[in-house]
């Protein structure tokens, strides 16, 4: 609306709009020297800086208006999100506060155009490459808005494996489909320059070697790119697995379309490329839920075992680590001089097992410092 009045504002306005007759007119020079040098002449003086500062008012009174509506549309909107009950509305005004203010401003400029010659000159210029970006940008916070609402719902989830399944799927969607937005939003940006547009033409009508060069050259990103979409379909792994790759192991803190960072036990982070994980095997010990482990417990021959077993499931039933699907002691294996016990028990993540794993190890120790003082290897061969 705003636009639309903009031509009939500047319509009354008696700044010059077009070039005054004669003002431009061819001067009779005697070489080519002294039309370099020749300074411009009153007329065109005053008629450029009228064109100039009308060019000027038109473009402030767009810039002001889509300002001044973008505040009216977001003062509203920042109150109906501070009433509603979901968290996407107070999303979606983060996400697209800046895209629209400067969308707006941009039809408003566009609007302002068609009071000014000047003005629309100099939009035919730039809005091929204003007109994409904006889109683009756009597209991108309408992207991050659905990705943010999607993971805030997914971490409420009580399950853990599906929290991250979910996450792990939206983060490398949402990246892969950013990535498809930026360079289509480039390409539509470049198609906008006469010069590209040649080149671009002249590809398709080659097509062949040509062909197969362009395909060679982006064979890497593409790659990626399909690496990625894998990784968020087939989720060999998901943000917070516990993975052991090449000997090191680490828990997965960010997934990328092409590369994955994993943060080792003493902090270090490890980047590991995305087509490594499709590509060649490696170890997921949180893949499904739960994981077992095991504690070797030496004890001298000939002590009853009967006792012992009992303390361990005692013991292991009072630790708030077991999630009671494996809990039993086994004789693992029997030596001149010492007796190996296995203590195995289960917990529902690496992290929880291994403090288990410490907390029953001393707790049967101090259990056989106590009630079972003969059962210790005490002889530094023993075991």
């Amino acid at each position: 609306m705003i636009a639309d009045l903009m031509p009939k504002f500047f319509a009354n306005s008696p700044l010059p709009l077009g070039l005054p007759s004669g003002a431009l007119a061819t001067k009779t020079l005697a070489n080519v020297s002294e039309a370099t040098d020749a300074l411009p002449s009153l007329n065109e003086l005053i008629h450029w800086s009228g064109r100039l500062t009308h060019a000027a008012m038109a473009a402030g009174i767009a810039l002001g208006a889509g300002l001044v509506l973008h505040w009216a549309i977001f003062w509203l909107l920042r109150r109906i999100a501070r009433r509603s009950e979901t968290i996407a509305d107070s999303v979606a005004v983060a996400r697209f506060h800046q895209s629209v203010r400067w969308a707006l401003v941009t039809v408003m400029i566009a609007g302002a155009g068609r009071a000014d010659p000047l003005l629309a000159h100099l939009w035919r210029l730039g809005g091929h490459i204003a007109v994409p970006a904006l889109v683009g940008w756009v597209l991108l916070s309408l992207i991050g808005t659905v990705a943010e609402v999607l993971q805030r719902r997914a971490a409420d989830l009580e399950d853990d494996i599906a929290a991250r399944t979910q996450h792990t799927r939206i983060a490398l969607l949402g990246r892969a489909m950013g990535f498809v937005i930026v360079i289509v939003t480039l390409g539509m940006i470049m198609l906008g320059f006469p010069g590209v547009r040649h080149i671009g033409a002249t590809l398709l009508a080659s097509a062949g070697l040509v062909g197969l060069a362009f395909g060679a050259a982006a064979q890497p990103a593409l790659k990626t790119l399909i690496a990625g979409v894998q990784m968020a379909l087939t989720e060999p792994v998901r943000i917070g697995d516990l993975v052991v790759v090449e000997g090191e192991s680490g828990r997965v803190e960010d997934i990328r379309l092409s590369y994955v960072v994993i943060r080792t036990v003493d902090e270090r982070r490890l980047i590991v490329p995305t087509t490594k994980f499709l590509d060649s095997s490696f170890q997921n010990w949180t893949r499904v839920g739960g994981i077992t482990g095991s504690v070797l417990l030496p004890v001298m021959p000939g002590v009853a075992i009967a006792p012992i077993r009992a303390a361990f499931e005692r013991l292991l039933a009072e630790q708030a680590g077991w999630d009671r699907r494996t809990g039993k002691l086994v004789v693992a294996e029997s030596r001149v001089g010492s007796v190996e016990l296995k203590l195995v028990m289960s917990a529902a993540d690496p992290a929880v097992l291994a403090g288990l794993r410490f907390d029953m190890r001393e707790a049967m120790m101090e259990w056989l410092r106590q009630d079972l003082p003969e059962a210790l290897c005490r002889e530094a061969g023993s075991g």
